[in-house]
């Protein structure tokens, strides 16, 4: 656990920040490779990420601050101005829509960008979870297996050795992360294969978190794991049938 790295003037930086910061610069660059294999504009890339970037951390800390403010009555504001705390899903939701935005004002084709980020979400996510673990957050139940560890400096610390769930979810992410690169050129919509997996990872990761229950005995990550799934599916069912008429025809004759 190295929640701190180092200090400048006073001020601490933590690993998470760090780790952050390096999944915003290698989503680019792999949004970049994609967008010049795409034959669109690298420099689309970098902005388009920069949107993301804004709408991630500010969707991030409103989730979050939101969130808390529901379920254990923290003031939003304490939440939301607090150096630690923030949603991934959050962030997604926020980082899409602006990038969204930025791409309807960049007038580029909303499917080829969707291609182009997938991977790079798929990733940046996976190296977010890394920093999670390097400061203790969001980890799992207690456990014996060999590889479990305790976060004396966590967030909330303990010492009982438990499951490290933030690295169960970036090894799952990494595997997606080679899956939808190899899968870049062949898919009808990556973005929707990314979501499945995405959903069904953190699905299944989750029933080893600490996270309250909300409904049917299910996690509120849980319950935000099957949307993914079931919005995948209709995205990648619908636009393989826009890429193979034949397959809408018959489905219609039928």
């Amino acid at each position: 656990m190295y929640p701190v790295v180092f200090e400048i003037f006073g001020q601490p930086i933590s690993s998470f920040g760090l780790m952050m910061a390096l999944a915003f610069l290698v989503g680019t660059w792999i949004a970049g490779i994609q967008f010049e294999e795409r034959k669109l504009s690298p420099d689309l890339a970098s902005n388009l990420m920069i949107w993301a970037m804004v709408g991630g951390v500010l969707g991030a800390k409103l989730y979050y601050a939101i969130d808390f403010y529901i379920i254990e009555g923290i003031p939003f504001w304490d939440s939301f101005l607090s150096r630690a705390g923030m949603t991934f899903y959050g962030g997604a939701i926020l980082g899409v829509l602006f990038v969204i935005l930025g791409s309807l004002r960049a007038k580029a084709p909303l499917w080829e960008v969707s291609q182009c980020t997938a991977l790079a979400l798929a990733m940046g996510q996976a190296i977010g979870r890394v920093g999670c673990f390097l400061v203790g957050d969001d980890y799992g139940v207690p456990s014996d297996l060999p590889w479990a560890i305790a976060f004396p400096e966590g967030l909330p610390p303990t010492v009982v050795p438990v499951h490290p769930t933030q690295l169960y979810e970036a090894f799952w992410l990494f595997a997606v992360s080679w899956f939808l690169w190899k899968r870049r050129n062949k898919s009808a919509f990556l973005f929707g294969e990314f979501m499945i997996l995405n959903g069904v990872g953190r699905f299944a990761v989750e029933s080893l978190r600490l996270n309250a229950r909300v409904a049917l005995g299910l996690s509120e990550a849980q319950w935000i794991g099957i949307a993914l799934v079931i919005g995948g599916l209709i995205g990648c069912v619908h636009f393989h049938r826009r890429a193979n008429p034949s397959v809408e025809e018959n489905a219609q004759s039928k």
